[in-house]
């Protein structure tokens, strides 16, 4: 991934119980190709990771949803995790952060079980996605196309399944940004 994203901004929009490996994997890479990525949750201070069902690492949170503006970022990452989705998607200043995203045609790029957000956004309708397996009720009755595929792009939403998508989904996120 030699692409150059120096000057682009992405906000990773998270609460305590994400899947570690969706927000470390796709931040990488996306450091690794010049992005300024920021942690951005509902409350400053810690975040804690989980490792499927155990609790792992505390991250720094870089700003809260509240404090900051979808047009200063040039991409939204949304990484799964059960009892992250399940609170954040809960989270209205979350959810108006990824509205006001896809009204101004911004990246937003969706992992596993982060896609309830979108969900609770109503921005899935008319949507070809893919997501970890049981959300496919959710995401179906919500009016999106459910696929089962490793990556799927539909304009500017980027959707994957699961932990072992995390390769493709980085360099397809990436990619998209440098275009």
């Amino acid at each position: 991934m030699a692409q150059s994203l120096n000057g682009k901004r992405i906000a990773i929009l998270v609460t305590d119980g994400f899947e570690q490996v969706e927000l470390t994997g796709p931040k990488e890479a996306l450091d690794q190709a010049g992005a300024k990525t920021e942690i951005i949750s509902a409350k400053s201070g810690k975040v804690r990771g989980w490792n499927h069902t155990t609790p792992a690492d505390e991250f720094t949170v870089d700003n809260t949803f509240d404090r900051i503006h979808s047009e200063d970022y040039d991409a939204i990452l949304l990484p799964g995790g059960v009892v992250n989705s399940d609170t954040i998607r809960m989270e209205e200043m979350a959810q108006e952060l990824v509205r006001d995203a896809a009204r101004a045609n911004k990246t937003i790029a969706v992992i596993c079980h982060g896609a309830w957000l979108l969900a609770s956004a109503d921005l899935v309708k008319g949507k070809k996605m893919t997501s970890w397996p049981s959300l496919t009720d959710d995401l179906k009755n919500a009016g999106a196309e459910w696929v089962d595929q490793q990556v799927v792009v539909d304009g500017h939403l980027i959707s994957s399944r699961k932990p072992d998508d995390i390769p493709a989904f980085s360099q397809t996120l990436v990619k998209a940004l440098a275009a």
